[in-house]
């Protein structure tokens, strides 16, 4: 199975299913010693964990990460990093009932006309359990660029937008709530609509906000490696994902030119940033902001008409633990995803000039 391995210099390969005895993965490329927080990177994947919420999935799951290689005394080694984190809490049984049935909107179909099998248990390797091992890499790359910030937030749920711009929020009340949005009324309507779709048997999609803040100037290699657009296939690659935009995105498509570039100060620094932070597919030195949409959860605890392995049409309804709103678990596998992009550009850049 091709396509588990993600970057170029800084590489991160990651394995497991969902049901299986463990998630795991190894890092490639990482630069020999840097010393790693190890609390950092357990915190990060505490982020992302199941049962951390009430409207969250409530698979109970700790999540610890176990090192298995690449590290000494703390640091890295320069050798690959690998790693593990253990399954604790599969229910297999509660998904027995779909052993020969396809949910709607899920891999399953897919994935069995592709290879011929499939792992029903909670969908496999197709499973956004399987970003765990994301989360971990993003966080070994989070600190190989001290110097930059990575900040994600839940800017939508539904219809229920933040109304800010990104510069009037203080990043320090993302975690502050079950929603992890910034914005302390917007947070408590989206927290209390999901609360109502989940009572409904259904789910509901959002948007999180990324902010990249000190990036260097000249990351990226054009032409088919810009920057954004690596960003954007590392965002897409996500579960769930259903779009991308960056800057001033699809608004700017209804801009003029004299709207749209760029304004500066006397002293240089600038008025607007539409660019988001990246021109020509490199990066300027400005803030780099993107926005990522996730679509509804599949699974519904409703009765839906799917097919059988037959051909036939049959009802069926979910069962087990899921999320009715996939986008407060999503928000560091954002952040990870970033990091390990910017990440593998930052070694590139290294190779670029004398």
């Amino acid at each position: 199975m091709a396509g588990n391995t993600f970057g170029n210099l800084f590489k991160v390969t990651t394995f497991g299913e969902s049901h299986g005895t463990a998630m795991g993965g190894i890092i490639d490329g990482c630069p020999a010693g840097i010393t790693i927080d190890m609390e950092a990177v357990q915190k990060e994947l505490d982020r992302r964990k199941p049962g951390q919420s009430a409207i969250v999935t409530q698979r109970k799951e700790s999540d610890k990460v176990q090192f298995l290689s690449g590290l000494f005394e703390g640091k890295t080694t320069g050798t690959p990093i690998g790693f593990i984190i253990p399954n604790e809490n599969q229910k297999s049984a509660d998904y027995s009932h779909i052993k020969d049935v396809y949910r709607p909107s899920h891999a399953d179909y897919v994935y069995e006309q592709k290879y011929g099998i499939r792992d029903y248990r909670g969908g496999g390797r197709s499973s956004a359990r399987e970003t765990v091992s994301r989360v971990v890499g993003g966080a070994i790359a989070k600190q190989l660029l001290p110097q930059i910030t990575i900040n994600a937030f839940v800017s939508s749920v539904g219809e229920i937008f933040i109304d800010k711009p990104y510069q009037a929020l203080d990043f320090d009340l993302t975690e502050s709530n079950a929603v992890r949005c910034p914005d302390k009324e917007t947070a408590e309507k989206m927290e209390a609509y999901i609360k109502e779709v989940k009572k409904q048997g259904d789910t509901v999609g959002g948007t999180i906000t990324c902010i990249l803040q000190n990036v260097p100037m000249g990351l990226g290699e054009p032409v088919f490696d810009k920057l954004h657009a690596e960003l954007g296939k590392a965002m897409l690659s996500i579960n769930a994902v259903k779009g991308f935009e960056y800057g001033s995105g699809f608004c700017g498509a209804k801009m003029k030119g004299s709207e749209h570039n760029d304004l500066f100060n006397e002293n240089g620094t600038t008025k607007t940033n539409l660019s988001g932070g990246i021109q020509g597919g490199i990066s300027n030195g400005m803030d780099i902001y993107f926005r990522v949409a996730f679509k509804p959860v599949a699974t519904l605890m409703q009765s839906q008409q799917t097919i059988n392995k037959d051909g036939k049409i049959v009802e069926m309804q979910g069962r087990g633990r899921h999320d009715a709103c996939v986008v407060p678990r999503a928000v560091p596998i954002v952040e990870a995803m970033a990091a390990l992009v910017i990440a593998d550009f930052y070694l590139m850049a290294r190779l670029n000039k004398q």
